[in-house]
């Protein structure tokens, strides 16, 4: 595990990417390692007074996001990275996520509210991310997510 205090001066940040305020960032290869990404954006988000709820839904949103990096996008292979980079700030938490994997496409993952996936397992990381977090978006290859939290946004 890598941590550092810019993420842009990594060589993973795309040229058009380096105007985005992200501040920290770390380098891991496992769900468990990538949790302390999580644990530090929900203490920031503490230092700077955002609610219990608000809290609650980014560690949720982030654990999603961080386990599919691992498990679907690198497949659990302890030889690619996962690099995670974020920046909480009194107006919002902003925070992207990429894995090593070939990516995917989200507009193909099955609805898992429609009646015949209600008993499937996949998809529901996803539509909680959405829910919980005030944007979302993947990068073209699928395998980077950005996600924003606006505070005060539902």
């Amino acid at each position: 595990m890598y941590s550092g205090l810019s993420f842009l001066d990594s060589p993973r940040i795309a040229a058009n990417e380096r105007t985005a305020r992200f501040r920290d960032w770390l380098c891991f290869t496992s769900a468990q390692e990538g949790m302390a990404v999580r644990d530090r954006v929900a203490e920031a988000m503490i230092t700077w007074g955002y609610s219990e709820a608000e809290v609650f839904g980014v560690r949720l949103a982030l654990e999603e996001a961080l386990v599919n990096s691992v498990k679907h996008g690198n497949r659990n292979d302890p030889t690619k990275w996962v690099w995670a980079s974020w920046h909480v700030g009194p107006r919002r938490v902003l925070v992207a996520i990429e894995d090593d994997g070939e990516g995917f496409d989200p507009r193909a993952v099955p609805d898992p509210c429609a009646p015949e996936n209600l008993e499937r397992s996949c998809g529901r990381g996803l539509l909680l991310m959405r829910a919980y977090m005030s944007w979302v978006r993947y990068n073209c290859r699928g395998n980077r997510v950005t996600m924003i939290k606006r505070r005060g946004s539902a």
